[in-house]
């Protein structure tokens, strides 16, 4: 296929990544970049997307290749475009041309790397099963991934404004829809005419309460709640991930701007307080408690926050974390388990209204983490609890009734932290419910 490249950066950025991983892991590292996976017939493939590790120190999405690091020094391994590939896809840049544009220090045929294979630490592909012993390699590329340089948050930053022009093109582009599935049309037409891709499967639905629906063919009807997390990928990888929620009228009813600005202060509250230094556990706690004052304010539940939380009673409306890191994916080094999202010695806890949490360890400068409460009425999560008569003493059935147009609210920005606090990255997509209905259009 034909090589579609972003502006490669710098390769001195690329150079100090390097040069970095060797200071911290000695050892030779051999990364895979991945292939492309057939569609039920070899000529038709799924889209490509090349490993992050890889990505992170060639800076080049290549397929079928590979890179081998020793002491900061790059060699990259691919074969060069045959002539039929060439004939279907027109030409590609040389394997010697793309070795000098990550700053290679040599380039061979794809099989020369397997000389490499039992001297150095490696980490298996999506595509790859077998499990390899690279503890240390998978500690070193954490520490070094945790924190992003100046270029890595450009890109970000540069995928983040892309996904709130998205979201912006969501919210006007509802009044004239009928489906969801025309609302998706709308935001994800910004993210490819802007050369990017989605960083992950949109959830554009009117079913919030499924927190990963990746369906669109429900009816927009007034009354509805619309939910929209769609988030762009730069061509060098690195994501986004925004969540905005809106009434499909235009216009929120009163409980549903009751709710939505419950989540609100929630979200507002966690990006305050997020600074170095502070636990992102605290900040999912800081979340969970302002979300049970409110809905005590409301009459929702029954008792007193602090202890609400302390029994889980909130998790049956936000039973989810507050957020994840972000990078060169959505939900950033989860492929290497909780090693990157849990800090050494840390586990998940059993608890309902913690094991899902996905990020546990100290914030720091240059750090990137999503913030992101939300308010569910789940069914699978609601009808039982209510059979079962445990939360009678806390939660108010009757009064939940009167909030049955709220399936799911969700709110989430893009957070950067800095040496003294933090910086919102999607700050320009407002969260403000009058300035969401502005956004909307006229009722």
């Amino acid at each position: 296929m034909l090589l579609q490249t972003a502006p490669l950066p710098l390769a001195s950025v690329l150079q100090q990544r390097r040069d970095r991983l060797a200071e911290l892991h000695p050892q030779p590292v051999l990364l895979w970049s991945g292939q492309a996976v057939a569609r039920n017939f070899p000529a038709n493939v799924y889209p490509f997307r090349a490993n992050s590790h890889f990505l992170y120190f060639a800076g080049l999405p290549l397929a079928n290749a590979a890179i081998h690091l020793e002491g900061g020094r790059l060699t990259l391994f691919m074969d060069d475009t045959t002539p039929e590939a060439a004939l279907w896809h027109g030409p590609t840049p040389s394997r010697d041309t793309l070795a000098a544009e990550m700053g290679a220090a040599a380039a061979y045929p794809c099989a020369d790397a397997d000389r490499y294979r039992a001297e150095a630490a490696t980490l298996p592909t999506q595509a790859q099963s077998e499990p390899d012993d690279s503890q240390a390699l998978i500690e070193a590329l954490v520490t070094l991934r945790l924190y992003h340089d100046d270029e890595a948050l450009a890109q970000i930053k540069s995928a983040a404004a892309v996904s709130v022009a998205a979201h912006q093109a969501g919210m006007v582009a509802t009044p004239k829809a009928t489906a969801e599935a025309a609302v998706r049309a709308a935001m994800e037409q910004v993210i490819i005419a802007a050369g990017m891709t989605c960083a992950y499967n949109s959830i554009v639905t009117v079913h919030g309460e499924v927190l990963h629906n990746e369906q669109y063919h429900h009816a927009l009807a007034a009354g509805d709640l619309l939910l929209a997390d769609v988030g762009a990928e730069a061509p060098s990888g690195w994501a986004s991930d925004i969540t905005r929620t809106w009434p499909v009228s235009g216009r929120f009813t009163a409980p549903q701007r009751d709710i939505y600005n419950v989540v609100l202060a929630a979200h507002d509250a966690c990006i305050a307080a997020a600074r170095p230094g502070v636990e992102y556990r605290d900040l999912h706690l800081l979340a969970c408690c302002t979300l049970a004052a409110g809905l005590v304010d409301l009459g929702l539940l029954k008792g007193h926050p602090d202890s609400l939380v302390e029994q889980d009673v909130h998790a049956l409306f936000f039973p989810h974390g507050v957020g994840h890191l972000l990078g060169l994916d959505v939900h950033d080094m989860e492929d290497l388990g909780d090693a990157a999202g849990y800090a050494p010695g840390r586990s998940r806890s059993d608890r309902f209204g913690l094991k899902f949490l996905r990020l546990d360890r100290p914030l720091s400068a240059d750090m990137v983490v999503t913030i992101e409460p939300g308010f569910y009425q789940v069914p699978g999560l609601l009808g039982p609890a209510r059979l079962s008569g445990q939360y009678n003493d806390t939660v108010n059935w009757e009064r939940l009734e009167d909030f049955h147009q709220v399936r799911g609210i969700r709110i989430e920005d893009d957070v950067q932290i800095t040496q003294t606090g933090c910086t919102v990255l999607t700050e320009a997509l407002p969260t403000q419910a009058d300035a969401i209905e502005d956004l909307c259009g006229p009722a």
